[in-house]
């Protein structure tokens, strides 16, 4: 039977059989929370009109400034995140655009659609700083390039 030793910290595990799913777990984890940035960006590159109405709709100054940044972050942050490629920036970088993004275009809580679009990007916040605070994990290529000594 595998157990988790939570006394020893994240990831400690009495025997091998846990990091195997520890790790997968990450992996998926790291996929799942990427997706819905990929799937932004890539709305954003499809109709960046449309994008930039909306940012400008809540006053935004440089409309077209914030649309680059946003498809920056979200396509290649969200594409680093998968790939585990400087995981801890990419994560980081997404927590802070995410956050950035509930105050900006969810503040109106009384509304109660962008109450949940608000609580959503703030959960998705922590989710990502839980990235931030342990890595990608062993299926990354942070973690390859680290056992084959080359730096990322």
């Amino acid at each position: 039977m595998t157990t988790l030793n939570l006394a020893r910290g994240a990831g400690a595990a009495t025997s091998r059989g846990f990091s195997v799913y520890s790790d997968s777990a990450a992996l998926a984890g790291r996929a799942l929370l990427a997706a819905i940035f990929i799937l932004s960006g890539w709305s954003k590159v499809a109709d960046p009109a449309a994008s930039v109405g909306y940012i400008a709709s809540v006053g935004l100054p440089l409309p077209q400034l914030a649309l680059a940044g946003a498809i920056l972050v979200e396509l290649g942050a969200g594409v680093a995140l998968i790939l585990g490629y400087r995981t801890r920036l990419a994560a980081l970088a997404l927590a802070l655009f995410t956050l950035v993004t509930a105050l900006l275009f969810h503040s109106a809580i009384g509304d109660q659609n962008q109450f949940i679009h608000f609580f959503k990007n703030v959960a998705m916040t922590g989710g990502l700083l839980q990235v931030v605070a342990f890595g990608g994990g062993r299926l990354s290529l942070d973690s390859r390039f680290a056992r084959s000594g080359m730096s990322s």
